[in-house]
């Protein structure tokens, strides 16, 4: 391989290493403390912010124009001119100049439409940060502080509730539909309670990981997991959901106030309420597309529910929800049913709608099916909603440890310090003993933690402490590299060889050597992140990562460099260590 091959080769990866790191670089160096948090919360918390902050600056802009309405538009509103430069060109109209609060409101049709374009707006700068954070590396919880909780689920408890209604041969599959259920449960009500990016997984058979990071209460999250979510049954208003969707349309920044409360409640009738109808988006998250005004009285409780299944229709082979009711419950549903033939029942749970569904006729018998050309994945996501009303795993925390955001600061300048002042030794080191050389290894080993962060980024790696106690060793490590070609060099050099001929010598005899050495470590590190768990596997990642960038740099980059002396420099010469000339 020539030296122009190899110099592009070093550029591309160079190139390809600062594109990985980027998204680092954006999220831990350019995105504010406030703008992060927003970011870290789940895609509908996102959403209502976004709603929340749109909703107030078009009531202030509607206040100002109210107070003079030839008032110019405040700087802070500025990013909003080219979107209305557009609707202007559109209306063949000139952008009036200077622009005016008035000039604005009027380039849009409706209200919602004018709120839209500021909800747009913030939820495109949120979710721009967040997927910066999702593409960089993550700091585990002893770098970032939080909490880690493990929650034992009680699956034989769950199983011995069903009583006869499961056969011993359906035990197992019993048991693990219940496992997925109490996951599922744990997520949407982690996520409801506004936290940042949790981990949830499950841990062998019967046992739930939990990784919070950054501040949380232990009580509260506590709380939360030993919790039930409500579930009920609830008569829809169609009038009065067909009336709020107008008003909504019409007034939708002074709907609903930060609190998510409606800030006039004569909107809707006395004895109803307005909730949101949820689907699950693409990452398995709630995600609200459109309201419902259903009666505040409960139809039926949750808790009448036994079974739930998703089975396909007899007539048409479209996937259907059917569940079974309780004695009881089925009595209530019969006559509740018979009553309102022809009106809409939603199911609500935790002050969502997850499904709203006709009256046919009236249901009797406890055996109930939901129709309506669902897909197989919002039936499934209706069954499981339906689950959680019957199938409860009592959980049990088992262990937790909280670690302080203070903690995680000193930690990540404790890890910092060590690899610099490791770093710094080994390069004097380098400096004092091979001379201008060790200016070689210098530059090898900048590259080699530039490129070994820059993989941690691609892959998404998670930092921790282990994790930079493998950087650490590998620093060491790849020194040994770049000792074997001096000294190969060197040796080269006593036998009286030019520098060509001594660099090519020194590289070519110490390839096997430092290749041999750097494979077995390899071996070890992959062994090790396979086999091993938590901080083994941390340190065992970061140490493979290291070895191959170490490699790199030694054999490839510190060749490039002598190569650059020798053709552009034109050094006659090594200056590689005392006595040797």
């Amino acid at each position: 391989m020539n030296k122009r091959t190899r110099l592009v080769i070093l550029l591309v990866v160079l190139a390809l290493c600062f594109v990985f790191l980027w998204p680092s670089i954006s999220w831990y160096g350019r995105t504010p403390k406030e703008l992060q948090q927003l970011a870290l919360g789940s895609t509908e918390n996102i959403k209502s912010y976004a709603e929340q902050k749109a909703a107030e600056d078009v009531r202030a802009l509607k206040a100002s124009l109210k107070e003079d309405s030839s008032a110019l538009l405040a700087d802070e509103y500025s990013w909003i001119k080219k979107d209305v430069s557009k609707r202007y060109k559109i209306l063949d109209k000139s952008l009036p100049s200077p622009l005016t609060v008035k000039d604005v409101v009027s380039a849009y049709d409706s209200e919602l439409e004018f709120m839209n374009v500021f909800q747009k707006k913030y939820r495109d700068e949120i979710l721009k940060a967040k997927k910066y954070y999702e593409n960089s590396v993550k700091l585990g919880l002893d770098l970032s502080g939080g909490m880690n909780i493990i929650v034992h689920a009680d699956l034989d408890a769950a199983l011995a509730a069903q009583g006869d209604s499961v056969a011993k041969e359906n035990a197992e599959a019993f048991k693990k539909e219940a496992m997925e259920n109490a996951i599922d449960n744990l997520s949407s009500r982690i996520d409801k309670f506004g936290l940042t990016s949790p981990v949830i997984r499950q841990q062998g058979d019967d046992r739930i990981y939990i990784e919070i990071p950054g501040a949380a209460q232990a009580d509260a999250i506590n709380t939360l997991i030993m919790g039930k979510g409500i579930l009920n049954f609830r008569l829809v208003d169609m009038e009065a959901t067909n009336a709020f969707k107008l008003y909504y349309a019409q007034h939708p920044a002074t709907t609903f106030n930060a609190s998510g409360e409606l800030m006039d409640a004569s909107i809707i009738p006395e004895d109803c309420e307005v909730f949101g109808v949820y689907t699950k988006d693409e990452y398995g998250l709630d995600e609200r597309y459109d309201w419902l005004v259903v009666k505040k009285e409960v139809a039926l409780d949750g808790q009448h529910v036994k079974s739930a299944e998703v089975r396909a229709d007899e007539f048409t082979n479209q996937p259907e929800v059917a569940f079974m009711l309780d004695s009881e419950g089925a009595e209530i549903f019969g006559e509740f049913t018979g009553a309102h033939v022809g009106e809409n029942l939603a199911i609500v749970s935790d002050n969502k709608v997850k499904s709203n569904a006709r009256i046919q006729t009236a249901i009797t018998g406890g055996s109930v099916s939901l129709s309506g050309g669902f897909s197989y994945d919002e039936a499934n996501n209706i069954k499981k909603v339906l689950q959680t009303a019957w199938l409860n795993v009592p959980l049990e925390v088992e262990s937790q440890q909280v670690i302080g955001a203070t903690l995680g600061e000193e930690a990540i300048h404790q890890g910092v310090m060590a690899i610099l002042l490791g770093l710094g030794l080994i390069l004097i080191f380098m400096l004092i003993f091979y001379k201008a050389a060790g200016i070689n290894a210098v530059v090898a080993q900048v590259l080699n933690l530039y490129m070994m962060f820059s993989i941690l980024s691609a892959f998404n790696y998670t930092l921790t402490l282990s994790s930079i106690a493998g950087m650490i060793l590998t620093i060491g490590m790849a020194v040994d590299a770049n000792v074997l070609v001096f000294e190969r060099i060197k040796e080269e050099l006593r036998q009286g060889k030019s520098r060509v001929a001594a660099i090519s010598m020194g590289f070519d005899n110490a390839f096997w050597a430092i290749m041999d050495s750097n494979i077995t470590t390899f071996i070890a590190a992959i062994f090790l992140s396979q086999l091993g768990t938590g901080s083994i596997q941390g340190f065992a990642v970061s140490l493979a990562i290291g070895v191959v960038s170490s490699v790199f740099t030694a054999l490839f980059v510190s060749r490039l460099i002598f190569d650059f002396d020798t053709d552009v420099l034109h050094a006659k010469k090594v200056s590689i260590g005392w006595g040797i000339k």
